[in-house]
């Protein structure tokens, strides 16, 4: 496969130049293709809310390589306050001290913006959220359920969302951490 992955990408780069493409190195991931990702320079991903099984979890920011692109959930997976609401015990108590959180009553409210910043200042190439954990959104806003028919992508962002305060927030993050 790496062959024909590397005729591919040689002839697209030969044609186009260099190629703006982010690798979704995500699940079961053989050799043959992290050499392709890696012999190609194109960034893996990396999933903030796949990252607190554990200290030795890959998708934790200490682990990153700095090729990666972090999002802190994608369009596949619940907004993160709605991770927050329903993951795992186990898996919110380690967020929360990994992250050097204090539980409070209103922490599922405030944990995106947590985790945003933890993707904004890791030392991947680029970070990602979705408008959703910027709103600190619960489940209603889900994107997709993977495998499910019906019932997805219909969230819309109501366009008084877009509040001068969100536009600050954003713009603080970026220039704190040269994003």
């Amino acid at each position: 496969m790496t062959a024909l992955g590397e005729e591919l990408f040689s002839a697209l780069k030969l044609s186009l130049g260099e190629l703006p493409i982010i690798a979704e190195d995500l699940g079961l991931i053989t050799e043959d293709v992290v050499a392709l990702r890696d012999g190609n320079g194109f960034p893996g991903m990396r999933i903030l809310q796949f990252a607190f099984s554990g200290p030795d979890n890959t998708f934790l920011p200490h682990h990153f390589p700095p090729n990666c692109v972090v999002y802190t959930g994608v369009h596949d997976n619940d907004t993160t306050r709605g991770w927050y609401e329903t993951t795992s015990e186990h898996e919110r108590e380690f967020a929360l001290r990994y992250l050097g959180l204090k539980p409070v009553r209103s922490m599922a409210k405030e944990f995106p913006a947590h985790l945003i910043r933890a993707a904004w200042s890791s030392v991947a190439v680029f970070a990602i959220a979705p408008m959703q954990d910027f709103l600190a959104l619960g489940g209603e806003a889900r994107m997709n359920y993977p495998s499910r028919l019906g019932g997805n992508w219909d969230w819309r962002m109501d366009a008084s969302a877009l509040t001068d305060e969100l536009r600050d927030r954003i713009r603080e993050l970026n220039h704190l951490y040269q994003r």
